[in-house]
């Protein structure tokens, strides 16, 4: 297992997919980061030496991940409820938040509703 930003990412697996188990990076991202560094992403990670692996490493340091990211996304939702905007009570509550329906749908959000009174 190699490890970049603090996560281990699998060996048997391609570059491009391997690089997507670090929370904040996608298909779009991992693509560009091989470009970027001139890396076939159809190789396996196993494959690759060591100098590769620390470009991609300091690479992927370029990008809001893991940590930070997450930070980042819990101080917005933190923002929202403590405006009391329409946005911020739905999450407080624990309903959908983007409009979508709720007398059908949306079972998983309202199996663990916080009741506010």
């Amino acid at each position: 297992m190699v490890r970049v930003a603090g996560i281990n990412i699998p060996d048997n697996k391609h570059v491009i997919i391997s690089l997507t188990y670090i929370y904040g990076i996608g298909n779009f991202i991992s693509k560009k980061i091989c470009n970027d560094l001139n890396i076939n992403y159809l190789k396996f990670v196993k494959d690759l030496n060591n100098v590769e692996l620390d470009l991609i490493r300091k690479n992927v340091y370029k990008y809001l991940v893991e940590g930070d990211l997450k930070r980042k996304v819990m101080l917005n939702i933190k923002r929202l409820i403590d405006i009391n905007c329409y946005r911020g009570i739905r999450h407080k509550k624990g309903l959908p938040v983007r409009g979508q329906r709720t007398k059908n749908n949306s079972k998983t959000c309202k199996k663990n509703r916080k009741y506010i009174r």
